[in-house]
């Protein structure tokens, strides 16, 4: 179809009108047609004045405004080669909302239909919701309203400094949840049945908002998928602020910050945050500098304590992880780490003595496949597995449902990090598949992955057992599907 045959559609938002255009869906089934609109402001631009500023809500505007192409993004300059095509887009304008919806000429016809919220990852630092990835067109297929949002990140949006209010990124995720609640019934959806989702840092967003008093009143469920938690502590998050200030030759304020151009800082913070392979452990026990920090004011606590004193506990959620998120990572020290003895190279990554007998009896099968795999394996199980049982246990007799996803990759053959993204979103037909995927990735997982999702945000329930402490049932995403009992039984030498 070209730009001539193009079918436009026009929404009347909270603050002026704004035109998308219609696009089909996939798969044969459900609602034919998509209406994207794409690149909505939510917030003013984040530059001069407001840089370092809390959002504030986007000015009416008069006419109609077009959202046909994706909006600028806080990601800036080429981000190489990444698991997920996500492009950044240049521009002042960051932040900003994508909306894919099947009935936008008709939301007062009937009740509105659930609203899926999708957060990018990328590490707090990364990341863009322009990937062809997150285009919401089979959720709307499958009537569920779909936003993707985009948020201030690394030290614009998490970093510490005299004068600024903290947390940036997280009080863009908030004004763009509130944008929702505002005008999502304009698109056809309900404000009432909001699931917010993400992977990765995006996970890790999701379950930070879970344990926000705060935020309570803009979500109804969350949908973690491979969450990392950052929950910086408030003295790290000053110490990185000053140790950065002082590397640009500028006063840990806003002002001084404010004098440093964005090229410079972006430069100064990859090399601040530049990973040490020789702190290994170091980093998986604090984690990056820079992302949603504990300061005691909109996040007044760790997000797990929030959990177990009861926050969100009356918001369904499902979280889980790839087997393998990071044995990727590993791949080029196969030949280094052959030399390595197996219990120093469990100590330099943090399995204490007396747990390492247990850990490898109850991981064999990865211990076979030699140690860089072993080595992915506990480094996966510390930074992402051990977390969703700690926050089950958290989250008592809170409705809770767990998955794993262990479909083996056709490149590298076990499920690594983001694998289960382009599942999630029915979308195997997309771009850049092949390299994360492998050539056949099968339709059959997609559908049963995605159904899963779409019913959980329809209803709450994603189709499994819950979670609980005896049993620790979950689905087990595979060649075959299966509801298995203690499930993540490998990683439990670590907790």
């Amino acid at each position: 179809m070209n730009s001539t045959d193009t079918e436009y559609v026009e929404v009347q938002t909270s603050a002026g009108r704004v035109r998308g255009s219609w696009r089909p869906t996939t798969g044969g089934r459900g609602n034919p047609r998509s209406a994207g609109f794409l690149g909505i402001p939510f917030a003013e631009a984040p530059v001069g004045e407001l840089r370092f500023a809390a959002p504030v809500p986007k000015a009416p505007w008069e006419g109609v405004r077009d959202a046909l192409e994706f909006g600028a993004t806080a990601q800036r300059g080429d981000p190489g080669v990444t698991l997920i095509p996500e492009p950044s887009i240049p521009g002042e304008s960051t932040l900003n909302v994508n909306v894919f919806t099947p009935s936008p000429e008709n939301p007062a016809d009937g009740a509105g239909l659930p609203v899926l919220v999708w957060i990018h990852g990328g590490g707090y630092f990364a990341g863009s919701p322009a990937s062809p990835w997150y285009d919401g067109r089979n959720f709307n297929r499958d009537d569920v309203v779909t936003v993707s949002i985009s948020y201030r990140l690394g030290f614009d949006g998490f970093g510490w400094m005299e004068g600024a209010p903290s947390n940036r990124g997280v009080r863009d995720w908030m004004l763009a949840l509130e944008w929702v609640q505002q005008n999502i019934a304009a698109f056809g959806g309900d404000p009432s049945r909001v699931t917010i989702a993400g992977q990765s840092a995006g996970g890790g967003a999701v379950l930070t908002l879970l344990g926000m008093e705060k935020a309570q009143h803009l979500f109804h469920g969350v949908y973690a998928v491979s969450g990392a938690l950052a929950d910086v502590s408030a003295q790290r998050s000053e110490e990185f602020g000053r140790q950065l200030a002082a590397s640009a030759g500028v006063a840990a304020t806003r002002d001084g910050f404010a004098s440093v151009p964005e090229e410079t800082l972006l430069e100064l913070q990859k090399k601040a945050t530049a990973l040490d392979p020789r702190a290994m452990d170091k980093i998986i026990e604090e984690g990056l500098p820079l992302g949603p920090s504990v300061d005691g004011d909109l996040i007044p606590r760790p997000t797990r304590e929030s959990l177990r004193a009861g926050v969100g506990a009356d918001k369904p959620l499902v979280m889980g992880t790839t087997d393998d998120e990071f044995s990727m990572a590993m791949g080029d020290a196969a030949k280094m780490l052959r030399w390595v003895p197996r219990g120093i190279l469990l100590g330099r990554l943090g399995v204490a003595k007396g747990r390492r007998r247990a850990y490898l009896e109850a991981n064999a099968d990865v211990v076979a496949l030699g140690k860089a795999r072993l080595a992915g394996r506990v480094l996966t199980d510390r930074m992402f597995r051990t977390a969703v049982l700690r926050i089950a246990a958290d989250r008592g007799k809170a409705p809770t449902w767990l998955y794993r996803f262990s479909w083996p990759s056709g490149v590298f053959g076990f499920a690594e990090h983001c694998l289960d993204v382009p599942f999630f979103f029915d979308c195997l037909d997309g771009p850049a598949m092949v390299p994360l995927a492998g050539p056949n990735p099968p339709q059959t997982l997609a559908d049963i992955v995605h159904a899963g999702v779409v019913a959980f945000v329809s209803t709450g329930d994603p189709g499994w057992p819950e979670h609980d402490a005896v049993r620790q049932i979950a689905r087990v995403y595979d060649v075959s599907t299966r509801d298995a009992e203690d499930a993540y039984s490998s990683v439990k030498a670590l907790l």
